[in-house]
């Protein structure tokens, strides 16, 4: 891929659309990786936020024995052969009784990449709010619910934050629209676009095997990957480039993501924004040397894309990735 091809690549990525994954630059060590499948290795939930006019959220009441009576956003796990999308609409309809489409997401959580939880702002298009009538196995009810007074008891009190997260990006939005993109990936990874910058100039790390691309790094499912969740691949990629002593990275969030759902593909690609810098910048108008002979550094000349780099890199203006 000539800077042509990388140039287009990077628009893509950080207009929040997809990239086919054909192989991953670094994966972890021990056996080779095989696809991963819902329910067997992985878990991924979907909760969707809902803020109407009122300033009112949507809550549902829970059913399940063990916090039958709570109260919770509507959410669950996905299930084979469904789109995230899709899997949140299902879980909407299921415990409050209504249609709805996605805005955006709001945040993605992982602990490691065995579970991912993908949250959305969304908004109702039709069907009937569920009442104490329609109580079944999913939900004993659903409700709107003013924000600053949600029913009590909750479930647990992450929602909070979630709801605020919600109240914040309707006021203001932090970040694009960002959905996932209906793309085949047979493993949990990370395409990363990490970035190194001065005053003048920004610099992005390409692998150079086979055609030049943004890498991707392998999410594993070890113990200390597990604990040390997904970060853990993304510094596992840039320790076989770059000597990490002196060097701090950051990985600010998503770009976007990719996940297809059908035919057996289970897998997640994560496009990420990361930052490496220097611990003692001083006066450094070059990017930390590369090792080895399967990266190096590109400096972006098209002045749009620095523009777009440096403003979703100032701004934080991505999708928040937490743990």
């Amino acid at each position: 891929m000539a800077s042509e091809g990388l140039a287009g690549a990077l628009a893509t990525v950080l207009g929040g659309k997809g990239l086919l994954v054909q192989s991953c630059d670094s994966e972890p060590p021990g056996k080779p990786l095989s696809p991963v499948r819902l329910r067997k290795n992985v878990c991924y939930v979907v909760l969707a936020v809902f803020l109407n006019e009122q300033d009112e959220v949507l809550m549902i009441q829970e059913a399940k024995r063990e916090c039958r009576g709570t109260w919770y956003l509507p959410a669950g796990r996905m299930e084979a052969g469904e789109t995230i999308v899709e899997a949140m609409q299902r879980e909407v309809k299921e415990e409050a009784g209504l249609l709805c489409e996605p805005v955006t997401l709001l945040s993605v959580e992982e602990r490691g990449a065995s579970w991912i939880r993908f949250v959305f702002l969304a908004r109702p298009t039709g069907g009937v709010l569920k009442t104490s009538k329609d109580a079944d196995a999913e939900s004993l009810q659903a409700g709107w619910y003013p924000r600053v007074s949600l029913p009590a008891p909750l479930r647990a009190y992450d929602v909070l934050h979630l709801v605020e997260l919600g109240a914040k990006f309707c006021q203001q939005a932090m970040h694009p629209l960002i959905l996932p993109q209906e793309l085949p990936c047979s493993v949990v990874c990370q395409r990363l676009v990490a970035t190194f910058t001065t005053v003048q100039s920004v610099w992005v790390l390409v692998g150079s095997v086979g055609t030049p691309h943004l890498p991707i790094t392998a999410c594993g499912f070890t113990p200390m990957e597990q604990r040390g969740g997904i970060k853990v691949a993304t510094l596992r990629l840039l320790q076989e480039c770059l000597t990490m002593h002196n060097l701090a990275v950051e990985t600010k969030g998503l770009l976007g993501l990719q996940h297809l759902g059908r035919d057996h593909m289970d897998g997640i690609c994560l496009n990420v924004l990361v930052t490496v810098a220097f611990r003692n910048p001083g006066i450094q108008d070059e990017p930390p040397k590369i090792r080895g002979e399967n990266y190096f550094w590109w400096k972006v000349l098209e002045e749009d894309l620095q523009k777009q780099l440096l403003h979703r890199l100032q701004e934080s203006s991505v999708v928040p990735l937490s743990r």
